[in-house]
């Protein structure tokens, strides 16, 4: 069941309904129907996987509390980690990893007979996963008390605004928004109908709309340098826009509910370092890998070479986390690269600064930062939307002949007609550093906005129910 779907709008319409007429417990109790039968829409045997997770999770969460011996307490802490990415690693990366091993014997002579199975990714498991698992986490560091109600409990594991493609919520922020009485108040009511038009703009007028060029481009044998300039910049309008649209929705229909859930982007592509970038794209999954993995790792406090160590196996296995393929791996790598070079050219002072008073040079330096983040970022998503890692080559070798003009004039008008209204909105988020600006505005420019997006989305609107791009991760 797809946010962007006449399905969706009439089984929310029942939730809504029904949310606004219990009162708070039976609220929960609807909702965690809800959301099985949410999620069932996809393929109803993955249901007893969540329910799985739920149960050791929510049995692990008890047993580290009512331990004391440090050993026990670790034991359970273990088990929920081990079931969690058992699972996750099964059903997500045994071809992947199989199908490597034979190959790489198969080069040094040797032949395996390791077969691969017929195995369907459940929609949205690392997302689910990395949060049911973060739970035990904080209670073992003992940051939060766990959830003494399982069906509470199993309602935060499958909130289904936000479970197949996040936020990737921490318990200590959902739980108690479970587990006390939810009040509805005005700024709830106008945030949540702002970001789910915003984000129903983002992604049925942009981003499904960009996606046939971008298929398109990526599929020819040879699109030319113009050809892959313009499919490596519409993806990332297409990628930023059915992503955060997910988001902007996600988050709209929990506030319409009364729910806080976290923001995931922050104006990404406005970013100057590497290190900006991910503090603002997919900011949940960044934050969860640095709290979960690069912190423990030791972070920056073991010395430089450790701190390029950590950054880069970070995002590594953050690329991994995307996809069970190498072209996610040489991505992450790729990011990892970026902010090891950064932070050694930041630490030896050999990144040009702002001047105090040099109001040229600052805004020109800033440019420059600018321009250079964007075209590194665009490399990135080439790595990341490719095929293989023979395409990206591939492609990166097309760049050395003159491009077309004609192709680069077809690509920026169909950018310009579809997108102007989100360069608009996000210029005046940017330059009021508000990215609520809109329901703070006066009437005007309310009804001007959401006139806007109504005659977008009913014009030029593709209502073909395409899938959100991070449903397969």
């Amino acid at each position: 069941m797809l946010f962007n779907t006449v399905q969706f709008a009439l089984f929310f319409l029942i939730v809504y309904g029904l949310y606004l007429v219990l009162p708070h417990r039976w609220q929960n109790r609807m909702l965690l129907v809800a959301s099985y039968v949410f999620y069932g829409t996809w393929d109803w045997r993955f249901l007893s996987l969540i329910a799985l997770s739920t149960v050791i999770d929510y049995g692990c969460g008890i047993g580290i509390q009512g331990s004391q011996a440090p050993r026990r307490r670790r034991g359970f802490l273990l088990l929920s980690v081990a079931s969690n990415l058992g699972i996750l690693g099964f059903f997500k990366y045994y071809n992947f990893f199989t199908e490597s091993l034979v190959a790489l014997l198969s080069d040094f002579g040797l032949h395996a007979s390791m077969g691969t199975l017929h195995i369907v990714l459940p929609v949205g498991i690392s997302f689910y996963t990395f949060q049911t698992m973060s739970y035990t986490i904080d209670i073992y560091r003992r940051e939060m008390e766990p959830c003494r109600n399982f069906w509470d409990f199993a309602l935060f594991v499958s909130f289904f605004p936000q479970l197949v493609a996040g936020p990737i919520e921490r318990a200590s922020r959902l739980v108690p928004q479970v587990t006390s009485p939810r009040t509805i108040t005005r700024d709830h009511i106008a945030q949540g109908i702002f970001l789910t038009v915003w984000g129903l703009y983002k992604k049925v007028v942009i981003a499904d709309n960009l996606s046939l060029t971008v298929d398109r481009l990526f599929s020819a044998s040879d699109p030319g340098s113009a050809g892959v300039i313009v499919a490596v910049v519409l993806f990332a309008f297409q990628i930023y826009c059915d992503f955060s649209g997910y988001s902007d929705i996600a988050r709209g229909i929990a506030n319409l509910m009364g729910f806080d859930l976290m923001l995931n982007f922050d104006l990404p592509y406005v970013a100057r370092s590497p290190q900006e970038f991910w503090r603002r794209w997919h900011i949940s999954l960044s934050t969860w890998l640095r709290d979960y993995l690069y912190i423990p790792l030791g972070g920056n406090r073991k010395g430089p070479v450790r701190t390029y160590v950590n950054l880069c196996l970070t995002m590594v296995l953050g690329g991994l986390w995307h996809g069970a393929g190498w072209t996610f791996v040489l991505w992450g790598t790729y990011h990892g690269s970026l902010l090891m070079v950064h932070r050694f050219m930041d630490r030896h002072k050999l990144l040009p600064t702002m001047r105090d008073g040099a109001v040229w040079h600052n805004r020109a330096l800033w440019a420059a930062q600018w321009a250079v983040m964007s075209t590194l970022t665009l490399g990135g998503w080439l790595i990341f939307r490719a095929e293989s890692v023979g395409q990206v080559f591939s492609m990166l070798g097309s760049l050395g002949t003159l491009p077309s003009v004609g192709v680069l004039a077809a690509g920026a008008a169909k950018l310009a007609l579809y997108a102007w209204p989100l360069l608009l909105v996000q210029f005046a988020q940017w330059h009021t550093e508000d990215l609520l600006v809109i329901t703070r505005g006066p009437v005007w420019l309310q009804t001007s906005f959401y006139l806007c997006c109504f005659y977008m989305i009913t014009l030029l609107g593709a209502f073909e129910s395409n899938a959100f791009i991070y449903f397969q991760f």
